[in-house]
């Protein structure tokens, strides 16, 4: 992965295998600048919004999959030994090793997350000082704009990332701080008065359990996991145990930080609602927020900072999946190719406005993220059925079940509403519990992976040990 590279010229001063606490804070800061993009900004404030005085409930399931399940990521492949998404995955199945790493690197890619970074930053940049009748025109050129310069350094993306990573990022944390003190001393409303809106009335905790799927971090840990193995072998740290212990530090670092940006943006979005109605992304709110407190001048250097923030994210997202995809089909493609193609589409998807694509990611997420955690669950439990294959086919078998009827779950309303959608969602209602909370894939994992793990038992020879 091109984001290592920024550690080679570091990895002659850490000579020692038992790394500094500074170095852990250094490779966690790093994590921290590769998992907070644009949807970690703006989903904490919509979803305090719409939770209103029931938002501490909601933050709590919000962390949980927020920044719970994207340290355990981390972790799993940390402990795996595998060499990253690809093998972990390829122990449920090879063909299902291809599938999961290309599905999952498309989403948090060209599909969803990249386009995710343009309208983000057109929504808090652009939209506040322009006429809505020409709103769809500017998003066309603005977008055009941001994956032209993102498509450049993408191309050479080392000195980019390195300037943006030590400069903008500090500048942005500063100025969210000075956003969070000022909602802290001078709130906008009280939380108690706050009204509570749709799911979050009866059950805020696992509404929010689920919205933290739009982070998408989860299964960005399963991509970014390796890339924090790769710089602690760098820094002299070789042994697994050593490599196991040095992600669980440097995930601390990064999800104790996003803990606390999270929580303290979907209090201010909680509060918020006091003086706004209820907006419809995050985006919008933030940059109605800023100016509340700042005025002109500080939506100006809200909008600037976010943009260049993005614009960082994007160039990384495109060079990941670039090289991703080389490595997976190396003679489909040239690097070079996948980086081009992988910007036009973002910029494409990206005019369908944030809104939009927030709303056509979801039932991809409820897709994708019960798989994501069935794989994190058995990189732990792994060694205890000692790593048999039964155990992993069984499990992933019934979890992707009950995914498929979370995504018909979550899909559109009006697609919803059509006859043979509503016959396979009454299935799914009978026969799975928790389904109408998005936690429909919790038992029929579990039976899985008792399944396999009993069958396992009897099995007289276990697959090699990974």
């Amino acid at each position: 992965m091109t984001f290592s590279l920024e550690w080679k010229g570091c990895k002659n001063i850490f000579m020692d295998k038992k790394l500094t606490a500074s170095s852990y804070v250094l490779i966690g800061s790093m994590l921290f600048g590769l998992f907070f993009g644009a949807g970690n900004l703006i989903f904490p404030v919509h979803m305090g919004q719409e939770a209103g005085n029931s938002v501490f409930a909601a933050t709590i399931g919000f962390l949980v999959t927020g920044i719970g399940l994207p340290f355990l990521g981390v972790v799993a492949i940390g402990i795996s030994k595998s060499d990253g998404l690809f093998g972990l995955a390829s122990r449920v199945h090879p063909f299902y090793g291809y599938a999961m790493t290309v599905l999952l690197y498309l989403t948090i890619g060209p599909f969803f997350a990249l386009p995710r970074t343009g309208t983000v930053s057109y929504e808090i940049g652009i939209v506040p000082y322009m006429n809505p009748v020409y709103q769809s025109f500017g998003l066309a050129c603005f977008t055009v704009v941001f994956f032209l310069v993102a498509l450049v350094f993408s191309l050479r993306p080392n000195k980019i990332l390195t300037w943006i990573g030590k400069i903008l990022n500090p500048l942005f944390l500063i100025f969210l701080a000075f956003l969070i003190f000022s909602s802290f001393f001078s709130p906008m409303g009280i939380v108690m008065n706050a009204p509570i809106h749709g799911a979050y009335v009866t059950e805020p905790f696992f509404k929010g359990f689920t919205e933290g799927y739009n982070t998408m971090d989860a299964l960005a840990s399963l991509a970014f996991g390796i890339i924090v193995v790769q710089t602690l072998k760098e820094l002299g740290v070789k042994s697994p145990r050593g490599i196991a212990v040095g992600t669980v530090k440097a995930g601390a670092v990064s999800v104790l930080l996003m803990g606390m940006i999270y929580s303290c943006l979907a209090y201010i979005g909680a509060t918020s609602v006091a003086q706004y109605e209820l907006s419809a992304n995050g985006g919008t709110a933030l940059a109605q927020i800023a100016k509340y407190y700042f005025g002109s001048a500080g939506s100006l250097l809200l909008a600037i900072i976010v943009t260049l923030a993005c614009l960082k994210t994007a160039i990384g997202l495109i060079t990941a999946c670039a090289e991703t995809f080389k490595e997976l089909f190396p003679s489909l493609l040239s690097y070079r190719s996948y980086v081009i193609l992988f910007t036009i589409v973002s910029c494409l998807i990206a005019n369908v406005g944030l809104t939009q694509i927030i709303s056509l990611s979801i039932p991809i997420l409820m897709f994708l993220y019960p798989l994501a955690i069935t794989l994190i669950i058995l990189a732990f439990l792994s060694p205890l059925f000692k790593h048999r294959q039964s155990v992993y086919l069984l499990t992933t078998i019934f979890t992707l079940f009950a995914s498929v009827g979370d995504a018909f779950n979550a899909i559109p309303d009006n697609m919803k509403n059509e006859a043979f959608i509503q016959k396979i969602l009454l299935f799914y209602q009978s026969c799975l519990p928790f389904f109408d909370m998005g936690m429909g894939w919790v038992i029929p994992m579990l039976f899985g992976l008792s399944l396999g793990w009993i069958i396992g038992l009897c099995q007289r020879k276990s697959v090699r040990s990974y």
